[in-house]
């Protein structure tokens, strides 16, 4: 399955299935969280929230790849992501886009 950020695909010719999306909140145990408020002290990168962050955008992009498949799109375009703080400690990350079926050329090259 492809996935574009951009809203269409120059030259290729494809049927709207409708929206696509995959979540997840998720949190760093408390042992990474401790460490992190020290982080806060000092400045710089908190490595653990960013590793975190990652992760999840992985974990909603695969999920909102398999809801595609389920529709039955070959791809999903205009992707976006979104994050809100759920809880202390504690984010969601959406991911999203439009699912799209590919149309074969009419003369089937």
């Amino acid at each position: 399955m492809f996935i574009s950020t951009t809203e269409n695909i120059p030259g290729a010719s494809y049927r709207v299935l409708g929206i696509a999306q995959g979540a997840v909140v998720q949190s760093k145990h408390i042992g990474r969280d401790f460490m992190a408020g020290l982080k806060t002290i000092v400045g710089g990168e908190i490595k653990g929230y960013t590793e975190m962050m990652q992760e999840a955008r992985a974990i909603a992009t695969r999920r909102m790849c398999e809801q595609a498949a389920q529709m039955g799109a070959d791809g999903i375009v205009n992707v976006r992501y979104a994050t809100s703080a759920v809880v202390q400690n504690a984010a969601e990350v959406l991911a999203y886009g439009t699912a799209v079926k590919l149309i074969a050329p009419a003369d089937g090259q």
